[in-house]
């Protein structure tokens, strides 16, 4: 089996050059091709090109390995390694123009469940603003040439946290509901709309916390092994891993205090 850090740098690749596409495809003008759950959770047709160049590349650099798409039929693979995609995170942020928006390459020991996997590798790409994040199992995240450390304890103005919403109207209100009970925590709220940068960007330093319920296991593979990597926490209710349930990723200093809340 090859190196955590082989299998990143094979990553970054495939992830540099799917997030062109994107890109070319964004300044194009992308087309609505289907609707999911709802109105709001549009695919393009964008997203499954990009999602049949990653899966083209993986094949032909590790045709052993498994493949966990968005777009696409799971394979299971026989090397024990499983590539988790999601080739464009933050689909209406990109349909409208948003420049948030991110190439999304986790890589992953044991089945395509995040409740059973190790996390060995990730990579978020947003091709709108060139960054790329990275990290490989304990060897550190980074940005660049840039080491990446989440934030310590937030100051007395409270801390800026991340989180998203449904698309079932039912559960936003109740998403609402406990936003209440978050904002004494907060020194403002923030609203990306693409779990993989809310996730970086906590690594990053740009979130002191993020916080989502119902996110699949490509919108969390890649992002929260680079938290991790960068000193922090991430995880569900009770000691629970990261899953549909619910996904916390703060600092360990802030951990504790917004999983209380969450909790209720």
């Amino acid at each position: 089996m090859d190196s955590d850090a082989q299998l990143l740098s094979l990553a970054v690749e495939i992830a540099r050059e799917a997030g062109e596409l994107a890109r070319m495809r964004r300044d194009e003008g992308v087309a609505i091709a289907a609707t999911k759950s709802g109105l709001a959770d549009i695919v393009t047709e964008a997203d499954r090109e990009v999602e049949r160049l990653i899966r083209s590349r993986i094949a032909e650099a590790r045709p052993d390995d498994g493949f966990l798409g968005e777009e696409s039929e799971a394979e299971p693979g026989r090397s024990g390694v499983t590539w988790v995609v999601d080739p464009i995170d933050g689909t209406v942020n990109y349909a409208y123009g948003v420049p948030a928006y991110a190439v999304s390459i986790g890589i992953v020991e044991g089945p395509p469940d995040p409740a059973t996997w190790t996390a060995v590798a990730g990579v978020v790409h947003n091709p709108a603003s060139g960054e790329l994040f990275r990290a490989a199992r304990g060897e550190g995240a980074f940005l660049g040439d840039r080491r990446l450390a989440v934030l310590d304890e937030p100051d007395a103005a409270g801390a800026l946290i991340a989180t998203g919403l449904s698309y079932d109207p039912e559960r936003r209100l109740q998403q609402f509901e406990i936003l209440g009970r978050v904002l004494p925590l907060a020194r403002d709220i923030r609203r990306i709309g693409a779990a993989s940068l809310d996730l970086a960007f906590v690594a990053a330093g740009r979130l002191d916390a993020y916080y989502e319920w119902g996110l699949w296991p490509w919108d969390l593979a890649a992002g929260s092994l680079i938290v991790q990597e960068a000193g922090g926490l991430v995880g569900g209710l009770e000691g629970a891993r990261a899953g549909r349930e619910l996904l916390i990723a703060a600092s360990p200093a802030f951990y504790a205090r917004l999983a209380d809340v969450l909790a209720g």
